[in-house]
């Protein structure tokens, strides 16, 4: 059975009645969709925003931008470095009776760190003791004492030499006198002038042999002395206040002359050795502040320039310098540093509060209040000096910025308070 059509192609009867409403549903939806494409932002922004007219202005301080002095400098970098370090050794041989200390131990001058056995070098004293008693004895001398004085003439070996010797010669006298006279015969003289000349050279012998006791003295003296040095050199002592680095023996051990036993390091002061360009090399000079800045320490050290290199080093062109830093016990020999040399203190600059800084993806930036909103600067900054930041750029003395932003956002409204 056909069904009739109208001259829009819509069947005729209850079922153009259905299509007919069909069609009006569909227009009905295409009239909102496109009512609802025609906004501009989305209900719920719409909503937000009146809120945020009616926000209260956040209550903030502000600080000047001021020009004080904060010097001229130039900055560096290097390494910390012990003042002294020194390999401590055993002077003597012996086998190690203790060690009190081990890494990290600090040490006070003449603190004795270690100790051969000093059994052996006792017995060495006690031997060289006796000797020069020995000796002393032989010169005519107290066995204890000091004095080595000796008159060779009144020694017993020289006053018997001479005795003889006088004698010989009063022989020979009588013997010149009695040949003179006919008594006796020419060689009877003889005789006694070649007794005379050997009783006179026996007599020169004890003086020499004297002489020779006291050399000996001498010796015997130096020798005990020497032992006694041996046993102090059983002692490994510190040779100034401190920290061990290094443990290098162990007890039970046996050590020969000059074996390391511990390694010893000064670290207070501490010396800052660093490289200067040669363009600002004339600028520094012996006696100039120094602040050094280490990894992980936020603190500022002080130090002053020592020493400096002669000359400049013609394969990188640098002034090598020294400076002495005061250790308050965070330092470490052997840390990185950086440092700014201090080269002129009078210099003026323009700074701002630390906390007036903040810092967000590597840019520095401050906020200042215009027409009582908060306005974004970036700034350029320079040196930081404790609770003050050195601007070079971005802001001009006199201006204001808030101090401790916090979240603050430009555009934001704000009111200064004092």
């Amino acid at each position: 059975m056909l069904q009739s059509m109208n001259y829009l192609g819509f069947p005729i009867g209850r079922g153009a009645f259905i299509c007919r409403r069909i069609a009006g549903l569909l227009l009905a939806v295409c009239a909102l969709s496109a009512a609802a494409c025609k906004s501009d932002y989305p209900a719920s922004a719409q909503q937000n925003r009146p809120g945020e007219e009616r926000g209260a202005p956040r209550q903030v301080k502000t600080a000047k931008v001021v020009e004080m002095p904060i010097g001229q400098s130039v900055a560096v970098t290097g390494a910390l470095a012990a003042q002294d370090e020194s390999t401590l050794s055993v002077k003597v041989p012996g086998r190690l009776r203790v060690i009190a200390v081990d890494l990290g131990s600090p040490v006070r001058r003449g603190q004795v760190i270690a100790q051969v056995e000093p059994q052996d070098y006792q017995l060495r004293i006690q031997q060289a003791e006796a000797a020069l008693q020995q000796t002393r004895a032989r010169l005519g001398l107290a066995l204890e004492g000091t004095n080595e004085r000796v008159d060779p003439e009144q020694t017993g070996t020289v006053r018997q030499a001479r005795a003889v010797m006088e004698e010989a010669r009063l022989s020979r006298q009588r013997a010149v006198t009695l040949v003179e006279q006919g008594v006796i015969a020419r060689a009877e003289y003889d005789t006694a002038d070649a007794v005379y000349k050997v009783a006179y050279s026996r007599y020169q012998d004890a003086i020499e042999e004297i002489r020779n006791r006291q050399a000996l003295l001498a010796q015997r003296s130096s020798e005990l002395a020497l032992a006694r040095q041996q046993l102090i050199g059983t002692s490994v002592v510190a040779p100034f206040d401190g920290i061990v680095q290094e443990k290098q023996a162990s007890v039970g051990e046996y050590l020969a002359a000059g074996a390391p036993v511990a390694t010893v390091v000064r670290v207070n002061p501490l010396r800052f050795r660093a490289e200067i360009p040669e363009r600002d090399a004339a600028t520094v000079r012996a006696g100039q502040s120094v602040r050094v800045t280490v990894e992980g320490d936020q603190s500022v050290h002080t130090g002053r320039i020592v020493r400096l290199s002669p000359t400049i080093s013609e394969q990188n062109r640098v002034l090598i310098v020294e400076a002495e830093i005061i250790n308050s016990g965070n330092l470490r020999p052997g840390s990185f540093a950086s440092a700014e040399i201090v080269t002129n203190d009078v210099g003026m600059a323009a700074t701002v509060p630390a906390s007036a800084v903040v810092t967000f993806a590597g840019l520095d930036k401050v906020i200042t209040v215009e027409d009582g909103k908060a306005r974004e600067k970036p700034i350029t900054t320079g040196r930081r000096m404790g609770e003050w930041t050195e601007v070079l750029a971005g802001v001009n003395v006199g201006e204001s910025v808030v101090v401790n932003p916090g979240n603050l956002q430009s555009g934001q409204a704000v009111v200064v308070t004092e």
